[in-house]
């Protein structure tokens, strides 16, 4: 088919859908005001939801203020707290006291010196490798937010990102969007997807609002993979040979007082066949089991998540989520391209749905073909970056399972199975054991998910060791020292300096920020 590419049209709405269409109408909001571009998401009356509380990347703060969203607004109505990384307990020995913290802050001087050879060098055990070589730790520990009143919106102190409820910040968006960026909304029921006799959509039949064409469909359907999937017939392919947690079940637990401390960082804490989410919200605690079922029956899971949560959660019920550990083939085929769980689903261990999300968005939005006649070449861009994007995902997360000690489990023994972890990981851990990964290193791509430093934090946190030659070290040692003393007193100016996190929330609902 050829011809201008001028009608978008996203189908499913949810936190994938309303944010996919506030990237596209954003970019494009001059040409949807001249008439000559328009974005349409129709989203189904009768379907939930999926989201159970999320937690984001510091690159929803670019996104959002590049789509016009006011940060006040955003922790008004979307229930909205910072997150400054996570703390994961028990996973390297199972201990009580097993704990480090992979914060969102770079090692200090990161562009300049690698500080991981230095902390391995000295050997002293006197401070972790994250709090030797940032603050985050100590400020998530002593309960500090990352910003104080005075900091314009998006802007930060310590690096940020946020836990929200996903249902509210799908309905804020698709007031922004429908109000602000021109988006059209349309509630209906997608009856049957016409194809073309080249392969590509056509248009779609809907029950309440009849035939709708466009020109580029992206499918952000879920699970259910509507267009993606079932139309196009793109296969998904599992990764559960890798990643072997397939369920998850969650609940919602009320903070035990109206003014509870909320922790500025996702707990992850280990269990016998997975792990557990607990994410702060103004409003309530989210916790959530993660686990494989081949490992643990569901009885026995939700017993586990009952314990953790305590007292808190008698009475509550609980809420069964699959996990289809894999991703689709292709994620852009003709003019169909899917975004979100239509594209695929991991484990929600390092937060990588959204910015999932937001990086395949804004790379539709940038790239967006101008004609029919030139979308295949974009689409093996898109294809190409997205399948990368997957890779370096699935690597991370099993960097933090084949790297436990723990002999406790089943579980647990199988992740440390050399043939369960994918090759390019295998490569870089036998690398890692003579050289730490830095700035420069196997890491090459503007848009890195997870930088060098994310890795580092695992793998120094989780007690992995690098052989270290003194003398290598001769040349930036004084780089080095200088830069570690320099996070010593950044670490306490900031501990004197940020205000409480529940304190600066409610100043944030009550007063404001500051716009830039």
């Amino acid at each position: 088919m050829a011809g201008p590419v001028r009608n978008i049209v996203i189908v499913g709405g949810g936190t994938a859908g309303w944010l996919t269409a506030g990237v596209i109408a954003a970019r494009h909001k001059s040409r949807i005001d001249a008439g000559t571009f328009s974005v349409t998401l129709v989203e189904s009356p009768n379907v939930a939801i999926i989201g159970v509380g999320e937690g984001t990347w510091p690159t929803l703060r670019t996104t959002l203020a590049k789509i016009g969203v006011s940060e006040t607004d955003f922790f008004r109505e979307c229930d909205a707290a910072f997150k400054q990384g996570a703390r994961f307990q028990r996973w390297t020995t199972g201990a009580v006291d097993d704990a480090y913290y992979h914060p969102l802050m770079l090692p200090k001087s990161f562009a300049q010196v690698n500080l991981a050879p230095h902390w391995l060098a000295a050997n002293d055990d006197a401070d972790s490798f994250c709090d030797a070589v940032c603050p985050q730790g100590r400020i998530c520990d002593d309960g500090l937010a990352p910003k104080t009143i005075a900091t314009p919106e998006f802007e930060a102190v310590a690096n940020y990102a946020y836990h929200l409820d996903a249902g509210k910040f799908a309905d804020f968006l698709m007031r922004h969007c429908t109000t602000k960026l021109g988006v059209r909304h349309v509630l209906a029921d997608v009856r049957h997807v016409a194809m073309a006799e080249n392969g590509d959509i056509a248009h779609l039949d809907t029950e309440q609002a009849g035939t709708i064409e466009g020109d580029l469909f992206v499918d952000c359907t879920g699970f259910k993979a509507l267009l993606i999937g079932e139309a196009m017939g793109v296969p998904f392919r599992p990764l559960n040979d890798v990643l072997f947690c397939d369920t998850a079940m969650a609940v919602q637990v009320p903070h035990e007082h109206e003014d509870s401390p909320i922790a500025s960082h996702t707990l992850s804490t280990a269990q016998s066949a997975g792990w557990i989410w607990d994410i702060g919200l103004p409003t309530r605690r989210g916790m959530g089991y993660v686990y494989s079922s081949a490992h643990v029956d569901d009885e026995t899971a939700e017993r586990e998540l009952r314990a953790y949560a305590g007292p808190a959660a008698d009475g509550l019920s609980v809420r069964k989520i699959p996990i289809r550990a894999g991703h689709r083939e292709t994620f852009w085929k003709g003019n169909c391209v899917a975004v979100g769980l239509a594209a695929g689903f991991l484990e929600p261990l390092e937060a990588s749905a959204i910015v999932l999300i937001e990086l395949s968005a804004k790379l539709i939005a940038e790239q967006m073909p101008q004609r029919r006649e030139v979308m295949d070449v974009i689409a093996r861009r898109f294809n190409e970056t997205t399948h990368y994007r997957w890779g370096r995902i699935v690597d991370f997360l099993k960097l933090h399972y084949v790297l436990t000690k723990r002999e406790d489990t089943e579980f647990w023994r199988d992740n440390q199975r050399m043939d369960s972890v994918p090759d390019r990981l295998r490569d870089l851990l036998d690398l890692w054991r003579w050289q730490s990964p830095w700035y420069h290193d196997e890491f090459d791509r503007v848009e890195e998910v997870f930088p060098a430093a994310s890795y580092q934090y695992v793998l120094y946190g989780m007690g992995f060791r690098t052989e270290v030659e003194p003398t290598a070290l001769e040349a930036d040692m004084r780089a080095a020292q200088r830069a570690l003393r320099e996070n010593r007193t950044q670490t306490e100016k900031l501990l004197g300096g940020l205000p409480r996190h529940r304190d600066l929330i409610d100043r944030i609902r009550t007063q404001g920020l500051r716009a830039v």
